[in-house]
């Protein structure tokens, strides 16, 4: 790199104003880096724990669903199922997380009243009750599950590139550029003395 610069005053100046621009922008992505790394840190412990809690919701519907189909028989559970009026949705916007675009996943008509289960007061069953209320709660988990697991992996992605950068300009750019700096004065120092040299000759004609 050294030998492709002009070994100029104005040449040595613009270097070192790029130096400490680099450098400036280096601590920011080191900042960064390690922001995203505490962020990700965070949520990778609350995602453990949400799928540990994924976990044993999805055990307790299983189970109070097998419960409502062995006491009131397949069919009314079919038939409650199929009598709900809304049905679960969910909506995904982005947010910002330092920079990174992340999910943002909002579920909604993910619990449901009696009534809009189809069912009044009399009629209805408490295990199928149970069973929608556990599985109301099972959608809840999975809504948020997948929020924090799309969310890790955009931040993990976002991670190993800023580490790719800081490590691109603490290992190879920054070093270049002082070593250009480096053979710049070295030249200039040389080129003084020569000129010193010079001058000192043609006195002493």
């Amino acid at each position: 790199m050294a030998l492709d610069i002009k070994p100029t005053r104005s040449e040595l100046i613009n270097l070192k104003r790029r130096i400490k621009q680099t450098q400036n922008g280096y601590n920011l992505l080191k900042l960064k880096r390690d922001g995203l790394f505490h962020e990700f840190r965070t949520l990778l412990s609350e995602m453990i724990e949400a799928r540990e809690g994924l976990v044993s919701t999805y055990r307790g519907a299983v189970q109070a669903i097998s419960l409502a189909g062995a006491i009131e028989g397949g069919l009314a559970v079919k038939s409650a199922a199929i009598a709900i009026s809304n049905r679960p949705e969910v909506e995904v916007k982005p947010r910002n997380i330092m920079g990174v675009v992340v999910p943002s996943v909002e579920g909604t008509n993910l619990t449901s009243t009696m009534s809009e289960r189809g069912m009044g007061l009399i009629g209805g069953s408490a295990y199928i009750d149970e069973a929608a209320d556990a599985y109301s709660d099972l959608i809840g988990n999975i809504v948020k599950a997948a929020e924090m697991e799309a969310t890790l992996k955009r931040l993990l992605v976002e991670i190993e590139a800023t580490k790719r950068r800081v490590n691109a300009l603490e290992f190879k750019v920054i070093p270049e550029m002082k070593e250009a700096q480096s053979f710049i004065q070295l030249r200039l120092e040389e080129m003084e003395r020569e000129e010193t040299f010079r001058l000192k000759r043609f006195k002493n004609k």
